[in-house]
């Protein structure tokens, strides 16, 4: 009797486990918290956007979206912790162009491309050419002549090897002929304090990290890329309009899921982040961080990935960048 009993029970236990799984995957998505996987530290323009987006997910949703930053590797970390988690849409990612540019110059456990799925694409961010007062150039075309009076001799800050400000450097050497050294830094935050202490001569940076600086006269800004100049920087010429066309290296940042995740899921996402995207606060929010909104459908978003490789890929092959691992 005992011995049926606990068979019995065994049995009443999986019919339970088995009608409550069946009923929380019949529950429309999202039905639990989200994991939003962030490939920076906090404080960066990846991480700002993250929050700001799992921040109005969280209000549309009712569902908390938990931020998980997992900096380290070039993005490496977090984008190999994506393709393990389960394809349900309940973990994704919110990323830069990093994501693409890694695995042209290093060894990656994934494919950047295939072993994702593109929801939507969320911003761009242009890149602002800017320098140490010390050097006496007031426009574009002044500081590339005493950039070649000298060559090898300025010093060009990176966040690191491959990335896009190294590829920025070694693209504007290659238009224009001037020859600069790069140094590298772990990271962007070392760059700009040793840029606004004399150390190095020259950055491409994202304008959130360096408006602050720019505003105090510490550094001063040559030039910015894109089709129209900046609304925080009206007085900065673009490439263009200073005797560069053609120079385009802009930071683009996008939501991933793992590649399994359905396309009814993946739609759901990327619809509603494009929802958020178009509201007057969050172009606000954005503009003032020197970003623009860029909205996308998942294809649109694989589009721009595969271009964008290619673009890389010729600049990291004409100048042999690897990354030490």
């Amino acid at each position: 009797m005992i011995a049926f009993t606990g068979a019995l029970m065994r049995l009443v236990w999986l019919a339970v486990c088995a009608f409550t799984g069946s009923t929380w995957a019949q529950q429309p998505f999202p039905a639990k918290p989200i994991r939003l996987i962030i490939p920076t530290a906090p404080g960066g323009s990846t991480d700002m956007l993250a929050r700001l987006i799992g921040l109005k997910l969280t209000e549309r949703w009712g569902q908390q979206l938990i931020a998980d930053n997992r900096a380290g590797g070039n993005g490496v970390i977090a984008g190999e912790a994506l393709t393990k988690a389960a394809p349900d849409g309940y973990t994704i990612m919110i990323t830069s162009s990093a994501h693409i540019i890694t695995p042209l110059i290093a060894r990656t456990p994934y494919d950047a491309i295939n072993d994702f799925a593109p929801v939507a694409a969320n911003a761009t961010s242009e890149n602002i050419l800017v320098i140490h007062p010390s050097l006496p150039a007031k426009d574009l075309q002044q500081f590339i002549r005493i950039a070649k009076s000298s060559p090898g001799q300025l010093n060009y800050a990176t966040g690191g090897v491959g990335t896009l400000a190294h590829l920025a450097g070694v693209l504007f050497g290659t238009m224009t002929g001037v020859k600069m050294q790069q140094i590298p830094y772990k990271s962007g935050g070392p760059a700009i304090t040793d840029l606004v202490g004399g150390h190095v001569e020259v950055y491409f940076a994202v304008p959130i990290s360096i408006m602050p600086r720019i505003s105090s006269g510490r550094v001063r800004p040559i030039a910015v890329t894109g089709k129209t100049r900046l609304s925080a920087l009206p007085n900065v010429p673009t490439f263009a309009e200073a005797g560069l066309p053609g120079f385009d290296v802009r930071y683009w940042y996008g939501t991933l899921a793992p590649a399994a995740t359905s396309k009814e899921i993946v739609d759901k996402l990327s619809t509603e982040i494009g929802r958020i995207l178009t509201t007057p606060e969050m172009k606000e929010k954005l503009q003032t961080q020197g970003m623009d909104p860029l909205i996308s459908t998942p294809e649109e978003l694989a589009a721009l990935m595969r271009a964008e490789t290619a673009q890389y890929s010729k600049i990291v092959k004409s100048a042999h960048i690897k990354l030490e691992q």
